[in-house]
């Protein structure tokens, strides 16, 4: 049995308000954070890195960055593991830094930042412009990715993570959305170790490629995008879950985690179903 050599939990566009708001007027954004923190840490499986890519506050308010500090660190504590923060078209570059990092930095500057893993790369990049929700990234910003990339990781696996997804979308609202000029990262990107590339920001689960890398959009932990809703419609619906990304022999593979209160069908022995499943292998030979 493989047991990956990196694991990250994504939990993306957490959405949090101010004590006592919703959002929308519906969603308890912060409870959701909680009951995901409370079960990633009471698997008892090891992680690496929360990583929270972007959309962290639903308006950028400087409380709501201290209150999500406070549900994320004593949970990364307990796991070991390091907290990765990306920036998201709902949040505020200086209200980011101060509530997160306690400095408020050049509020003009992206927040792009690299980090190392058990030997894993992840690079997180700001795909945001202030007062606009599009994505977007600088020549400059394309500049030092290009230098990033340039000497692969000491594993030999990049995973590069931003808020907008480099995706076109069947869903025309997500589509007006999306990372643009995205062409210009795939030629960045081209030949390098970047194994895959995580987003946020659309609220749905879904998948697709740039330049032949995988791109992953993980589920929203505030509420959930009808994909499928009637023609002419565009709604959110009560739902939430997370990402596991593990990198395993070499490849990095994304799984969406319901994390939607509901009933389980079965419960059994994880070593039952692999002996199991290795007696039906023999007498299928």
């Amino acid at each position: 049995m493989s047991t990956p050599a990196c694991t990250i939990v994504q939990l993306t566009d957490t959405h949090i308000v101010a004590p006592g708001e919703l959002v929308r007027g519906v969603v308890d954004t912060a409870h959701n954070v909680r009951v995901v923190l409370e079960q990633v840490v009471g698997s008892g499986r090891n992680v690496d890195a929360l990583l929270l890519s972007g959309d962290l506050t639903d308006d950028g308010d400087i409380r709501a960055y201290r209150r999500l500090r406070e549900l994320v660190e004593p949970a990364a504590a307990a796991l070991d593991a390091e907290v990765i923060y990306a920036m998201g078209n709902h949040d505020v570059r200086e209200n980011f830094r101060v509530g997160l990092f306690d400095d408020a930095g050049d509020p003009d500057r992206p927040h792009d930042t690299v980090h190392l893993l058990a030997g894993t790369r992840v690079i997180t990049m700001d795909s945001t412009r202030p007062g606009r929700h599009e994505g977007w990234l600088t020549d400059d910003q394309l500049s030092w990715l290009r230098h990033q990339v340039a000497t692969a990781a000491p594993a030999g696996s990049t995973v590069l993570v931003l808020h907008h997804p480099p995706l076109r979308s069947a869903i025309p609202p997500i589509d007006r959305l999306r990372l643009q000029d995205a062409d210009r990262l795939g030629d960045v990107l081209l030949g390098s170790d970047v194994k895959m590339i995580v987003c946020g920001h659309s609220h749905l689960t879904g998948s697709g490629s740039l330049a032949g890398i995988p791109v992953w959009v993980g589920p929203a932990l505030s509420y959930r995008l009808d994909t499928f809703a009637p023609i002419g419609r565009h709604r959110g619906v009560l739902g939430f879950g997370f990402s596991r990304v593990d990198v395993v022999g070499g490849t990095v593979v994304a799984t969406a985690v319901e994390a939607t209160p509901c009933e389980p069908v079965y419960d059994v022995s994880e070593s039952e179903t692999l002996a199991r499943l290795r007696d039906l292998a023999r007498q299928e030979m």
